[in-house]
C-alpha cells in the first residue's frame, strides 16, 4: 500500500499547466459554460450554468455577477438516444420551500449566495447519468452557440475511511481523515473529493483532484482535508485540514473523466498561485464555441462521525 500524502504534495507542483499571458485587456464577450452530469449512489440532475466572460483586468461586484448570467438560452442534453431540454431556474424566482429543495438536490447552500444565481437543470431527472455513457451538450444563446461531449467513467469507490490523530502535536478535539482506495491497474483514473460538515453544503478543499500516475493499480492511502470556510484567506497550519471530534462529515468521492480533471486541475493551480507576481494560467476547456467544462462524473457518498 502506498501513502499518498507526499504524492499529493508533488502533484500540486507537477502538472501540464500552460502559462498564458492575454494579448489584450479587453476582448469581446465570450460564452462560459459550467455543466455536469452525475451518476452514482445519489445522482444529481444535469446542471448547467451559462455566463459571459469578463475582461481580464476588469473589476466586478455582486450586481455584476447577477447580470452576467445568460438567460433565455436553449440548453439540451442527449445520451445518443434520448434528448432533454433543461429548464432555466433563478433564485429570485423560487419560494423559500423551493429554494430549500433545490439546495438539497444540488448539495448547495443557496442562502449563502449573495446574488441572483441562474442555472439550467433537468428538474425531472428525465436523463439520469449512467456510468459508461456519453452525453452531448448543446447551447443556443444568440450570438453564442456551443457544444461539448463527456463520458461518465466507471466509478472507483473508497474501500474504507478512518480518523486518526492529527500530525504533529496531538490535540484531543482534532483528527485527520484518511481514505483508502484500490486503484484499477492499467487504466487512467481521475479522482476528486468534496466534504460537507454537519449537513452543510458540500465544498472542495484547495486541492481536490488527483490522477493515478503515481499509484496505478495500488492500494493507496491519502488524506481527505477539511475545506477552508468560504471567504477565509488565512489559516492556522496547526489545524489546517483537520476535523473536530463530534462533528458529522459527509464525503463525496468522485471519479472524473479526463477533460473534467484537467479543468479542475488548472483552476486549482491558478487559484493556488494568485498573488502580485503570479502569472495567468490558461484553464483547460472541452467546450467548442466557448470556455469552461461539460463534465461527466460518478460519485459515492459516505457519512461518518468524527471519532479518534
Amino acid at each position: 500500500m502506498k501513502n499518498f500524502g507526499f504524492a499529493l504534495l508533488l502533484l500540486l507542483f507537477w502538472g501540464c499547466e500552460k502559462e498564458f499571458l492575454p494579448d489584450v485587456a479587453n476582448v469581446e464577450p465570450a460564452l462560459v459554460v459550467e455543466g455536469y452530469i452525475e451518476a452514482g449512489s445519489e445522482p444529481r440532475p444535469a446542471f448547467v450554468v451559462l455566463s459571459k466572460a469578463l475582461p481580464f483586468f476588469s473589476e466586478f461586484n455582486a450586481d455584476d455577477f447577477s447580470g452576467n448570467f445568460i438567460r433565455g438560452a436553449e440548453v439540451r442534453v442527449s445520451d445518443g438516444q434520448d434528448t432533454v431540454t433543461l429548464t432555466e431556474v433563478c433564485l429570485e424566482d423560487l419560494t423559500p420551500v423551493q429554494k430549500s429543495a433545490a439546495g438539497e438536490l444540488l448539495g448547495l447552500n443557496l442562502d449563502s449566495i449573495g446574488f441572483n444565481f441562474c442555472a439550467y437543470l433537468d428538474l425531472g431527472l428525465q436523463l439520469p447519468g449512467q456510468a459508461g455513457k456519453t452525453y452531448t451538450l448543446w447551447v443556443e444563446a444568440p450570438p453564442f452557440r456551443a457544444q461539448a461531449v463527456t463520458t461518465i467513467p466507471l466509478h472507483v469507490p473508497i474501500d474504507s475511511l478512518r480518523f486518526r490523530e492529527n500530525p504533529g502535536e496531538p490535540v484531543d478535539t482534532l483528527a485527520q481523515l484518511v481514505g483508502y482506495i484500490q486503484d484499477p491497474p492499467s487504466v487512467a483514473n481521475f479522482y476528486r473529493y468534496q466534504v460537507g460538515i454537519n449537513g452543510g453544503a458540500i465544498a472542495s478543499p484547495a486541492a481536490s483532484v488527483v490522477d493515478d500516475r503515481l499509484f496505478d493499480g495500488d492500494l493507496v492511502e491519502f488524506p481527505l482535508l477539511r475545506p477552508q470556510p468560504r471567504g477565509e484567506t488565512e489559516f492556522d497550519f496547526s489545524t489546517f485540514g483537520l476535523y473536530e471530534t463530534g462533528d458529522t462529515v459527509t464525503v463525496k468521492w468522485i471519479t472524473l473523466d479526463e477533460a473534467h480533471y484537467n479543468f479542475w486541475n488548472t483552476v486549482e493551480f491558478n487559484t493556488a498561485n494568485q498573488g502580485p507576481f503570479s502569472s495567468y494560467t490558461l484553464i483547460e476547456s472541452n467546450v467548442e464555441g466557448g470556455f469552461g467544462i461539460w463534465g461527466g462524473l460518478s460519485a459515492s457518498y459516505y457519512t461518518l462521525e468524527v471519532k479518534k
